[in-house]
């Protein structure tokens, strides 16, 4: 069975390379969203296997999110996205209940690597 992935970030071409690699893969796409917001809105709708989460977002940035999606379902999937790999970051998301951490430019390996580790999870 195909699982169900929702994709947050503020950068469209972003959320269209990762839907790309994710579609390619035998992935669900079920939803997008531009900001933190959106994304807990409609993780609470959509309820997917998987959050791909940009970090640096208006309205509500992708920490704060996953605190709030965690909120809601202590068992949520969340990779977090970004191109800032500072060690901070890193450590604050994983802190906030990311599974894992993608630095942006990406390699599609590396995407489809921590999806699978973290859906086993």
């Amino acid at each position: 069975m195909s699982k169900n992935v929702l994709v947050v970030d503020d950068a469209a071409f972003m959320r269209m390379m990762i839907r790309e690699i994710l579609t390619k893969n035998g992935y669900t796409v079920v939803g997008e969203a531009g900001d933190g917001q959106q994304a807990v809105d409609k993780f609470r709708e959509l309820r997917p296997d998987l959050v791909t989460m940009d970090i640096t977002m208006p309205e509500k940035d992708g920490i704060q999110a996953v605190k709030e999606i965690r909120a809601l379902d202590p068992t949520a999937r969340v990779i977090m996205c970004s191109a800032m790999g500072q060690q901070g970051m890193v450590v604050e998301a994983i802190q906030a209940g990311a599974k894992d951490f993608i630095v942006k430019p990406f390699q599609a390996d590396r995407v489809l690597e921590a999806i699978r580790k973290t859906l086993a999870l």
